[in-house]
């Protein structure tokens, strides 16, 4: 099986950044799109960015936009998400997860049942 292991999660100060990376290991990992996506205490799972795995096509939900960008490293397995200008509604575990497909477009992107491969999660604090 794909593992995915996220990193860079802590605590920060509203305005400022983090890079969170999700580290990946197991066969056939290239094939796969990547998303991110973030929970809070007491709500649902809730989509983040997705990446296609040649970093081709990006999405983001509109809240992060313009703050937030996802970027992968094929030669290190490794996907990210710079979090830049956060907020305290920014706070949550955040997921990284791998997609079925290698290109993710339209509802393909979206929601947690497009993605195959969890990990764990890191969180994410932003204090006011």
């Amino acid at each position: 099986q794909v593992q995915l292991v996220e990193s860079g999660g802590g605590l920060v100060q509203a305005g400022g950044s983090l890079r969170l990376s999700c580290a990946a290991s197991g066969r056939t990992f290239s094939r796969y799109a990547m998303g991110w996506f973030r929970q809070a205490s007491g709500k649902g799972r809730e989509f983040v960015a997705a990446i296609s795995w040649n970093g081709y096509s990006a999405y983001y939900r509109d809240s992060v936009k313009g703050r937030f960008t996802i970027s992968r490293d094929n030669a290190k397995n490794t996907v990210y998400l710079q979090m830049n200008s956060l907020k305290p509604e920014d706070t949550a575990v955040y997921y990284c997860a791998a997609n079925f497909r290698e290109y993710c477009s339209g509802d393909g992107c979206f929601s947690t049942d497009d993605y195959r491969y969890w990990g764990q999660g890191t969180q994410v604090t932003v204090s006011s």
